[in-house]
């Protein structure tokens, strides 16, 4: 008799970037198994895809890449969901777990531009396109003489728009143009330049906690320590922060030699000023120390910040 192969339905975005990931996040999932387990990609569109020109301020700010996929996993119509993690609100839906982070890719910024290799070689009055509000801010509070316009869409789409004249230079994630086989058109940003988002270049594999056992394991073996780290450290940050898209808030944690780093910020939405905390704990911590320790320095903003950020208000 012969026993059916059994197979992991994954949930995605079906943007060409999204789909690199799946697909990666597939196969990864197929070795681990040792070709016990098929999987069958399912793609979805989300609000988050149907935006073609407002901010995800103006659109209701995080989720808006992910409820469709997460509405899809509670109802069991997928297995798996495979996000970019710095798209996923800091808590899940009920029953839903993170059960893996892959490897990180590169979590800098990317500078594109035919007219200049870096953000301060642009000539006074240049024009800088993002839809971000993390990027217009730290962008205004380095070059205060420049004009923002709003862009919005893929890669592609971005990297149209800046040929067409509609702008000057902008941003992409390393990440994404990394996965796509495109980190040559970029010239990458020093982290410490400028901060990126809570976990960027991060996927974040998302299960039902009611998912068996032995297809837990087959997810769990795709994790990596390093990204679970800079996953759990980053986004307790963002979390302390009331993080969402109305505030500019950006965070990394850098490896050194014997600790582990973490780096945050804040910036009026304006950029006419930043605030930036530095914590450090050891390589040995744990996941819950390195929640914690996001946690405080996320405190110690509050405390320097106050209600000069509607966000750090007292009716929150």
């Amino acid at each position: 008799m012969t026993v059916a192969t059994p197979i992991l339905k994954l949930g995605s975005r079906g943007s060409p970037l999204a789909l690199v990931q799946a697909k990666s996040v597939a196969a990864a999932l197929t070795a681990a198994s040792a070709d016990t387990v098929a999987v069958e990609i399912i793609t979805f569109t989300t609000k988050g895809d149907q935006l073609t020109s407002e901010r995800l301020t103006e659109a209701g700010g995080k989720g808006l890449f992910t409820r469709e996929i997460d509405a899809a996993l509670t109802a069991g119509a997928i297995d798996v969901a495979v996000h970019s993690l710095k798209d996923v609100p800091v808590n899940l839906p009920e029953g839903q777990i993170f059960a893996a982070y892959p490897k990180r890719e590169d979590a800098r910024e990317g500078f594109v531009s035919d007219i200049a290799a870096r953000l301060e070689d642009l000539p006074d009055g240049a024009t800088i396109g993002t839809a971000s509000l993390r990027r217009e801010a730290q962008t205004r509070y380095l070059r205060p003489d420049l004009n923002i316009v709003t862009f919005r869409g893929n890669v592609a789409t971005r990297l149209s728009k800046l040929r067409d004249g509609q702008a000057d230079a902008t941003y992409l994630a390393l990440a994404g143009l990394s996965r796509l086989g495109m980190s040559h058109v970029a010239h990458p940003v020093a982290l410490e330049d400028m901060l990126p988002a809570a976990a960027q270049g991060i996927l974040g594999i998302v299960v039902r906690e009611d998912m068996p056992d032995e297809l837990q394991a087959i997810v769990r073996a795709l994790n990596d320590a390093r990204s679970a780290a800079a996953a759990i450290a980053e986004r307790a940050f963002l979390a302390g922060l009331d993080g969402n898209c109305r505030t500019p808030i950006a965070a990394h944690l850098f490896r050194d030699d014997d600790a582990w780093r973490l780096e945050g910020e804040v910036l009026l939405p304006d950029g006419s000023d930043r605030w930036r905390v530095s914590g450090s704990a050891p390589k040995s911590a744990t996941h819950a120390e390195l929640a914690a320790l996001g946690q405080a320095l996320a405190e110690t903003l509050r405390r320097d910040v106050g209600d000069l950020l509607p966000a750090f208000g007292p009716d929150r």
